[in-house]
Formats: C-alpha cells, structure tokens, sequence
C-alpha cells in the first residue's frame, strides 16, 4: 500500500512509436493514479522542443527533462518520458529507486505508427532507418534503468497495460 510519503510511481521509457502515452493512460486508469508525460511538461513551461533544441542546445533541454523527471518521481503516478531521456547519465541516476518498464517495439511495427503522426526527428526519405539508427543508440540505456520489458509489436494496448498493471500490483 503506497502513501502520500511513499506515491505509487511506475516509469515508462522507450523509443519514439513504443506507446509509452498510450498504454502508460490505461496503466494510470487501472491504478487509480495520474499519468505524467515528462515532455508536455517541459513544452508547457518552456515551449517546443525544436525552439528549446535550436536557441539553446540538447544540454539545456536534457537538464529542463531531468528537472521535470525529479518532480514527475516526486509527486509520483504513472510517469511516460520522452524517448532520449535515458540519454542523461543523471536522468538515469534518477530512476535506479523506481519501478521502470522498457516498452520495445519492433521496426516493422514502428512502420505502421510513424506514418500517422508528425515526427520531425523522423522526417526524411527512411524514417524506419532512422527510428532504427536512433533505438540501436538508445538499447543499452533502456536495459540498464528497466526493471521489465514488454513488446507493445503484436499485441492491443489494453492487454498490455493490464499485464503491466498486474506487475505493478506485484511488486506492492
């Protein structure tokens, strides 16, 4: 049983597509706790990513992700973050005491999520590539904070933020 002290928190991370928001809403539902997307946060207080990228560089953006990672750890919830978060060696550090999913996915899953949404990391002549150039960077840090893993590839998102939750519950 969690308390105000102790707040129910379960961590999302994963490539761009993985469906982090999606299955991290249903996995917040069936627990009864608010769902935190850390990149909303930062654009809600700091503006766009690319602006924040372009007059200020990836460092100053990772230190505004990882201030808004402390504070989604703090208060607690299902907490999504943006998939270069693992990036930060510190972000990272922050994550060793919580309950962390890895939502993988593969290429030719992305291939049919990518196509639907705007995704200016992936604009290009190979999306796919790149989604697959970035993940294969990513891999090792993804491995290091989870705590679980789960393929969202083949299956309903429902299923899989049930058997997410049913982990969750597991672990107290």
């Amino acid at each position: 049983m969690t308390s105000e002290a102790d707040p129910l928190t379960l961590v999302l991370v994963g490539p761009m597509a993985a469906g982090k928001t999606s299955v991290g809403r249903r996995v917040a539902r069936k627990l009864g706790v608010p769902f935190v997307d850390t990149d909303k946060r930062v654009v809600a207080a700091h503006g766009p990513v690319p602006a924040i990228f372009e007059q200020h560089g990836e460092a100053h953006f990772r230190a505004l992700e990882r201030a808004a990672v402390a504070e989604a750890l703090g208060t607690g919830g299902v907490i999504s973050l943006g998939g270069g978060a693992v990036t930060d060696a510190a972000t990272r550090t922050l994550l060793i005491e919580h309950p962390v999913v890895f939502l993988t996915v593969t290429p030719a899953a992305v291939a049919d999520r990518i196509h639907s949404g705007g995704r200016p990391l992936l604009a290009g002549d190979d999306p796919v590539g790149r989604w697959t150039q970035i993940f294969e960077q990513r891999r090792d840090w993804y491995d290091e904070v989870a705590s679980v893993t789960f393929d969202t590839s083949r299956r309903p998102m429902q299923r899989i933020a049930d058997d997410i939750v049913a982990w969750r519950r597991e672990l107290g």
